[in-house]
């Protein structure tokens, strides 16, 4: 049987994006999909922050949230409170919800905004190190 992943966000375009990379690159076995509440283009921070770490999303596309998909997936995760609120999941599902913050919302220099980036990424990397765990 295959395992369903599916990460739910806002725009699809940043940390849904990031955690699909990280799940596709630690969770071989499991069929991982991301999506959101919209789609919009894929974020070029996440993409560069993604690379830093050697993981390539730049070929990913940016999807809405698919209502086969989701009663498909064992597992539901949310990024944001706009995908927890807006998703009416399965109740036969497992669902965790990751309060990751929104990068895009960050402000200040270049350099601060990166590291905003970089600090989702490294959130996301970790929740998915520890589910990893927990799954496996």
């Amino acid at each position: 049987m295959t395992n369903n992943l599916y990460f739910l966000c806002s725009g699809n375009s940043c940390r849904g994006q990031i955690a699909e990379g990280y799940a596709k690159k630690f969770l071989p076995d499991w069929n991982v999909q991301s999506a959101g509440v919209r789609a919009e283009d894929i974020n070029p921070q996440a993409v560069k922050v993604m690379a830093e770490d050697n993981v390539d999303i730049s070929q990913q596309k940016s999807k809405k949230i698919d209502d086969l998909l989701l009663k498909q997936a064992n597992l539901v995760v949310t990024l944001s409170g706009e995908a927890r609120d807006k998703s009416a999941l399965p109740k036969n599902t497992r669902w965790l919800d990751w309060p990751i913050s929104d990068p895009t919302l960050a402000t200040g220099s270049q350099a601060e905004i990166t590291q905003a980036y970089r600090d989702v990424r490294d959130d996301i990397k970790q929740n998915i190190l520890e589910l990893k765990k927990n799954i496996d």
